[in-house]
């Protein structure tokens, strides 16, 4: 048996064979039941997804004589055994007349081709112009085609074909009903491929089909195509070896391993995958390419999973893959991998920028700067911002770890020290409950800087007494007006009783508690330290269930996505220095209306500030001589807090 026929073999005879087009043959197969025929179609779409296969089963629909001879004979399923049917399957039909406006772009050529327009078919029902490739028609023979175009013959149908609608002219466009077919997704091609060898009896890896599938780049002709190469090549089988060496694509499990390997933080398993990538001699430039384009359905992996697209049959391995990774990671990767692509023009060899930008990519890593390849790298359990081993980070984080326990009098420190010590220790370092906020390098996300209310005191804290500071008056921004008003002067808000609270060392000591509830969770938030994404995930999760040794915590649905191990840890470590070791699971479900979370707590006190600076504001009588006089307007989106703008 020959396989070189495969394509030929199994082209579509009927609307309901023809592949992944389900919108054309719904819209076509409804006109031809209902007699509502146009007298010009248009088929568009990128090469090989079936133009041309479905404007001559639309020219059989037109002829088949099944049904009888006269105009109720039209049918949308043709037969395929009268005469007209044969004769268009083996081509030598007198009335479909099929142009390639390639080759025959004069005006000559259509003059010549519409000269016989007004003669009646001689052989079928209609007389049928198929023109392929119409966009390379010049401009004189749009210009002649237009005329019988626009009025035709009541026996003609012109039915054209291209890859390229955008260079027909307008008034072509217009007169000729559009159908657009889909580019064939891999998917859909190897369901395709595997039906078709399963028929054939050809023995095939689904993963040799994946590589076709992605070769053919949409179109199912070129799949067919390169699927009876790839059985000739296979000696009757089609197999992944065989198929790879065929197409002379890159293996697409190195490039899995290179992402494994950054997950791990693994050096040397990164530098042996390039090792044996060199082995084939490929395109380093297309190995990062390909890698950039693993990180970009990583980071879809983890905002939206059901749409990883699946182009390789890889989706399960990349729903996996990304769970390993951190939103911060993906992103720095993708970074770092498209400026790498654009530097390797400057590199001394192709194989040194590849590896080169690897390594930049472990090296720039937001857990800190890993050590040489023959040193076990840092793990994501080990606390973020520390390398393993370095004993200038161990001795800061022993001097700080040392200094919290000894009391000391209720002094607060000034902001420079408290700075630079945030700078230093990064995440690592515990913050009290009245600590400087992180700063924005520091920190993996938005910050809201804002004091912590007065009237909710977190009760975990360190050994130290400390008093609430007097919140301060509320500032307004200036006004703008034509004129510079005078410096207004506010009166200050009547200040509240200051609360005289002494924060105990170990707030469950107070309560009596080793277990953890929603209320104490929210107030204690803010003293846990966490800051980024870490602090955004957090602050969407109620307190499920408290043992003593496990703390689930409920998260917002949408905020699943967002759940990394690297978050985890920063909450148990949080958690830990503040004397309540715990290990944290996630559970993903709706949350009660009526409870707040820490989120929402925040958001609601950031509205009363605003409101009660607004108020101020639109009380204060230089404010409203401004308004008097120059019909000034106070945009309260613009107000904010004195306390946000330290």
């Amino acid at each position: 048996m020959s396989y070189q026929v495969l394509a030929r073999k199994w082209r579509p005879r009927t609307f309901h064979e023809l592949v992944g087009q389900a919108h054309v043959q719904r819209a076509l197969v409804n006109a031809l039941d209902q007699g509502r025929l146009h007298h010009a179609y248009l088929f568009t779409g990128t090469r090989g997804v079936g133009k041309t296969t479905l404007a001559r089963i639309l020219a059989k629909c037109l002829n088949c004589t099944a049904n009888g001879r006269g105009e109720e004979g039209v049918t949308s399923t043709p037969c395929g055994q009268c005469a007209s049917c044969q004769a268009i399957d083996e081509g030598r039909f007198v009335d479909l007349i099929e142009v390639d406006a390639a080759s025959r772009t004069k005006v000559e050529d259509t003059r010549e081709l519409l000269d016989n327009v007004q003669y009646a078919p001689t052989q079928g029902r209609y007389k049928v112009y198929l023109i392929d490739e119409v966009h390379m028609l010049s401009t004189s023979s749009f210009n002649a085609l237009l005329k019988t175009l626009e009025e035709p013959p009541p026996h003609v149908k012109f039915l054209l074909a291209t890859t390229d609608p955008q260079k027909l002219p307008p008034t072509v466009l217009s007169r000729c009903l559009q159908f657009t077919l889909k580019h064939m997704p891999p998917e859909r091609v190897v369901e395709h491929l595997t039906y078709v060898l399963g028929e054939e009896g050809v023995a095939f890896d689904e993963s040799a089909l994946w590589l076709l599938g992605k070769a053919a780049e949409g179109s199912m002709r070129d799949a067919m195509s390169l699927t009876d190469q790839a059985i000739a090549f296979g000696q009757g089988s089609v197999r992944h070896a065989d198929v790879a060496s065929m197409l002379g694509t890159l293996d697409h499990r190195h490039i899995l391993g290179l992402a494994e390997a950054l997950a791990d933080v693994d050096v040397q398993r990164l530098l042996a995958e390039v090792s044996q990538l060199a082995e084939q001699g490929p395109d380093f430039a297309a190995v990062l390419d390909e890698l950039a384009s693993m990180l970009h359905r990583l980071a879809v992996a983890q905002m939206v999973p059901d749409a990883v697209d699946n182009s390789h049959g890889d989706r399960d391995v990349i729903l996996q893959l990304a769970s390993r990774f951190t939103a911060e990671d993906i992103q720095l990767y993708y970074q770092i991998g498209i400026q790498g692509r654009g530097d390797m023009v400057h590199a001394p060899d192709l194989r040194s920028a590849l590896e080169m930008t690897l390594l930049r990519m472990l090296a720039f890593r937001p857990q800190g700067v890993p050590k040489p390849p023959r040193t076990p790298l840092p793990l994501r359990s080990e606390p973020s911002g520390i390398t393993a081993g370095d004993p200038n980070a161990a001795a800061q984080v022993a001097s700080t770890s040392a200094a919290l326990p000894a009391p000391s009098p209720p002094v607060e420190p000034s902001p420079s020290e408290s700075h630079r010590k945030s700078d230093q220790c990064g995440e690592a370092a515990p913050q009290t409950a009245f600590s400087a906020q992180p700063s924005q390098a520091e920190s993996e996300g938005p910050v809201i800087q804002e004091e912590p209310p007065l009237q909710e005191p977190p009760p975990w804290s360190v050994d130290t007494e400390v008093t609430a500071p007097e919140p301060a008056p509320v500032s307004a921004p200036e006004p703008v007006a034509e004129l510079e008003p005078e410096p207004a002067s506010f009166p200050e808000p009547e200040p509240e009783p200051e609360p005289d609270i002494v924060m105990p060392s170990n707030a469950m000591a107070e309560n009596g508690s080793d277990t953890l509830d929603n209320a104490l969770w929210l107030q204690s938030f803010d003293s846990l330290g966490l800051g980024g994404l870490t602090r955004n995930l957090a602050g969407n999760c109620l307190v499920e269930s408290d043992d003593g040794k496990l703390l689930t915590l409920r998260l917002d649905p949408s905020q699943a996505a967002m759940q990394a191990e690297v978050h985890q840890t920063r909450i148990e470590r949080a958690l830990g220095e503040q004397g309540k070791p715990r290990r944290v699971a996630f559970y993903v479900a709706e949350l009660p209306s009526n409870v707040e979370t820490p989120r929402k707590r925040e958001e609601r006190l950031n509205k009363e500030r605003h409101a009660q600076a607004v108020d101020l504001l639109n009380h204060d009588p230089h404010v409203q001589k401004l308004q008097q006089a120059f019909g000034a307007k106070l945009i309260e989106s613009s107000v904010k807090p004195a306390e946000q703008l330290r």
